[in-house]
């Protein structure tokens, strides 16, 4: 093998250039503007350029005036972007929420008592004769559900006054209307109307506050799900465009994506994750996948579609920023 053979295997030849943009990003020389450092982010690389893509089709079904999705699951309350969550409700940039029980659970706790800074390496067992619950570095005591429980009861007495089978979109809605906290996404949600959607309502502490109450009270009173997956594929049917923007995975993510094969798929999907793909799971599966099954279309004119594989604490802030706030 002669020193040209070599040459040439170390470093292969290249008669083109590539049409793309380069590869650069935000120059920090001069004044800082935070948005232009976010459209740097289009160049970077990695997950920053996805996350670009995220903020240009976030924009894009807003500007559409589609019918936006938003759907996340509970931790998202549990963290500071309940916050966010309550912005994007209050503005009028979300038309439907899908979420998880605990996020309802969670969003009435914090109307009246905060969750705390916490640690991720405690001792668990000390914790536990504490009082204290630990969600990643956020501390909830318990007293938090105690307080819960009865404020929960009192609602199901009004809630079940007249009807004694509800469904999950009312229960979100009459509970929102009794909150009074310009944070809780369920207030917002109520004084928006905003329907929110929790397919798994007893898959938290307010299932288990249903059963005591049941148990205990009133043995008729129960929770119809099926009337709100009919108004949710309505919802969808009737919409001239629709985007999700998915936080997390799991049921809300799927409701939006199942829904909207009714009607040929989304629009435009942004999936914010963590999940990986290879164990075939719904939490690791990118928008590609729901192409394949008709819930998200695929546009060949321009990407409607994006997964920024990143927790959503550092990003989802950026997003609705690069979105909705320039």
């Amino acid at each position: 093998m002669t020193d040209d053979d070599t040459r040439e295997n170390v470093l292969p030849g290249s008669d083109e250039d590539l049409d793309t943009p380069d590869v650069r990003g935000y120059d920090f020389r001069g004044d800082f503007d935070f948005f232009e450092m976010l459209d740097a982010y289009a160049t970077t690389g990695f997950q920053a350029t996805h996350l670009a893509e995220g903020v240009d089709i976030t924009r894009q079904m807003h500007e559409d005036d589609a019918t936006v999705y938003l759907t996340f699951t509970s931790n998202i309350v549990s963290s500071g972007l309940r916050e966010v969550v309550a912005h994007l409700v209050r503005e009028g940039y979300v038309d439907v929420i899908i979420t998880t029980s605990g996020s309802l659970t969670e969003d009435v706790i914090k109307t009246a008592k905060p969750f705390k800074m916490g640690e991720w390496d405690v001792d668990e067992a000390a914790l536990r004769e504490e009082g204290i619950n630990r969600l990643g570095n956020i501390f909830v005591p318990s007293d938090r559900y105690v307080w819960l429980e009865e404020y929960l009861y009192d609602f199901f007495e009004d809630f079940f006054a007249e009807e004694k089978v509800r469904t999950p979109t009312d229960f979100a809605k009459e509970l929102g209307e009794t909150l009074d906290d310009e944070d809780s996404f369920l207030k917002n949600a109520a004084d928006n109307d905003v329907p929110v959607f929790c397919p798994a309502l007893t898959d938290a502490e307010i299932g288990n506050f249903l059963y005591y109450y049941r148990q205990g009270y009133d043995s008729e009173v129960g929770i119809e799900i099926v009337d709100d997956y009919d108004s949710l594929i309505e919802e969808g049917l009737l919409a001239n465009k629709t985007g999700l923007i998915a936080v997390g995975a799991g049921v809300p993510k799927h409701h939006a994506i199942m829904t909207n094969l009714f009607r040929g798929g989304a629009d435009y999907a942004v999936y914010i994750s963590t999940g990986m793909e290879g164990d075939g799971s719904l939490s690791g599966a990118p928008p590609e996948e729901a192409v394949s099954w008709g819930k998200i279309k695929d546009d060949d004119a321009e990407p409607n579609y994006t997964q920024i594989e990143a927790e959503a604490t550092l990003v989802l802030p950026l997003l609705v920023a690069g979105a909705f706030e320039r």
